[in-house]
């Protein structure tokens, strides 16, 4: 047991970091669901607008919190990484949303459409690992991680077909190929945020266990 671990345990802890932590992750969740319940763009993108929104609010919530609190459940630097990691999730989501919008994509492309059910996926991942840091259940959370890592790769897989299969086929624009490529990388980088997630939580895990 490490001087951070006894003195945790010496002092009263703040709970309500999980809380936080928490409702960004179903924020995220829920915000991701929302877009691929909708077939139009510009709906798509007002939707992701009020979630993205209530993530800005819980990140700043988060920020107040650390900055007020001398002994947290673990460290603030994992407090505050996990925190944007979370925000970063859903901004890239809305980005891809807007994306489409300014280049003006009427309906999101099948392999669009496979990325967002991948990380969506991984949103309910993230939803199911980040309740079990306040349970202190580590071999848990590392199982979680691992199963965001597979599904990240999977999500690579997608975008680098789709993205080779623009580039090859002479029949698609130029104009098309930037602005379909555009949409996924903002879904390819919030794929990589999840993965980044899945390495804070298993280091976490093997931090604390």
């Amino acid at each position: 047991m490490g001087i951070q671990d006894v003195i945790r345990w010496l002092v009263p802890k703040e709970e309500h970091f999980f809380d936080i932590l928490e409702k960004q992750a179903t924020t995220a969740r829920e915000g991701v669901a929302a877009v691929l319940a909708e077939d139009d763009v510009a709906k798509a993108s007002e939707v992701l607008q009020s979630f993205e929104h209530k993530g800005d609010q819980l990140v700043h919530e988060m920020e107040e919190a650390l900055a007020k609190t001398f002994v947290t459940p673990i460290d603030r630097e994992d407090l505050h990484h996990l925190s944007s990691e979370l925000d970063d999730v859903l901004d890239l989501a809305n980005g891809a949303a807007k994306a489409a919008r300014l280049f003006g994509v009427d309906a999101f492309s099948p392999a669009m459409r496979e990325l967002m059910k991948v990380l969506h996926d991984c949103t309910v991942v993230v939803d199911k690992a980040i309740p079990l840091l306040r349970k202190h259940a580590y071999g848990e959370i590392v199982e979680l991680s691992r199963e965001l890592r597979k599904l990240e790769k999977e999500g690579d897989r997608i975008y680098k077909a789709e993205v080779s299969r623009l580039f090859k086929d002479p029949s698609i624009d130029g104009k098309v190929l930037i602005r379909e490529k555009a949409v996924l990388d903002d879904l390819e980088n919030a794929l990589d945020h999840c993965d980044e997630l899945a390495s804070v939580l298993a280091n976490l895990a093997v931090k604390h266990a």
